[in-house]
């Protein structure tokens, strides 16, 4: 997202927009609806946006269902998606639908904004440390998910190994619950508490993110990465396939939380207080530290602690 500012001579106002879109990753499309736009508004959150304006739906209904079935799939989709947005405290105001092979759910949100209504990702210091404030593992889970619903189910069976009926249940519903929980408390603490630079975390994985991220600082910093919050067992899934990366830090997330450098002495407040708002954990994650090189650079440390969540 870049901040575009008005023309209007005398009018100190930037224009904040984000497009995304995202393929069927879970059951139900009620929820895959939510997650579609708790994805969209993730971006407009890591700048610090609270306030969204407006926000258009980009639908496409399946060519490849049945017509019963692609009625109730939609349906439940703008439903879902809808629903989410009015949690946010913005109404759909339009949109895109078009047919496609497979349904799709996404939108774009847009943002009239004065300069003290967002934060521009670019000012972490040595000293910040870094806060995530959704786990990883979604991608694992959903995917174990599916296998659970493959008729001969080669890929449960193996996972077996390491997880079980009930734990990889526990672990879908999490990622549902992960994916579907709003970023807007984490947006307006960011304010509260002077957030130097955040991102969301999507599909480039943490590690991917925070690289994007520490590349536009102002100053000379390298981000290293300590802790990774894992959904419980996925990494032990992970381990087992070798198909994401999830310890590396490559596994695709799906409406993620924010990546925050925040000053150290404000860290544990804001998680705090995130949790009482939100009654899920935050977590420290690593820190911010002189670069160490020519350019700046973003490392998960080897002697990294697992926390299962």
């Amino acid at each position: 997202m870049i901040p575009i500012k008005s023309q209007v001579p005398g009018a100190n106002l930037f224009m904040i927009s984000s497009t995304d879109f995202f393929y069927p990753s879970v059951d139900d499309p009620f929820v895959q609806g939510q997650i579609g736009a708790c994805n969209v508004l993730s971006d407009m959150y890591a700048m610090g946006v609270c306030q969204i304006d407006s926000i258009l739906m980009i639908l496409a209904s399946s060519l490849e269902m049945d017509l019963a079935s692609r009625d109730i799939v939609t349906r439940r989709m703008i439903e879902g998606f809808s629903e989410l947005c009015k949690r946010a405290g913005v109404e759909v105001t339009g949109g895109q639908t078009v047919f496609n092979p497979w349904p799709i759910i996404g939108g774009t949100a847009m943002s009239c904004c004065n300069p003290n209504e967002f934060i521009m990702p670019v000012n972490a210091v040595p000293g910040d440390v870094l806060i995530l404030t959704k786990p990883l593992g979604t991608q694992v889970a959903v995917n174990v998910n599916v296998w659970l619903q493959s008729p001969d189910k080669p890929n449960w069976a193996k996972a077996q190994k390491v997880i079980n009926l009930e734990q990889a249940y526990s672990a879908y519903n999490k990622a549902v619950e992960s994916m579907t929980r709003l970023n807007l408390h984490a947006a307006q603490l960011m304010h509260k508490y002077g957030a130097h630079a955040a991102t969301d975390v999507t599909g480039f994985g943490i590690i991917g993110h925070a690289r994007n991220l520490v590349k536009n600082q102002k100053a000379k910093v390298d981000f290293i990465i300590h802790t990774l919050p894992i959904i419980y067992l996925m990494d032990k899934v992970d381990a087992l396939f070798g198909i994401w990366k999830l310890l590396e830090g490559f596994s695709a997330e799906t409406s993620g939380g924010l990546l925050i450098a925040i000053a150290e002495d404000k860290a544990k407040s804001f998680c705090d207080e995130l949790e009482q708002l939100d009654h899920q954990p935050a977590w420290i994650i690593g820190k911010v530290i002189e670069a160490q090189g020519s350019e700046n650079q973003a490392i998960i440390i080897q002697n990294k602690f697992m926390s299962k969540v």
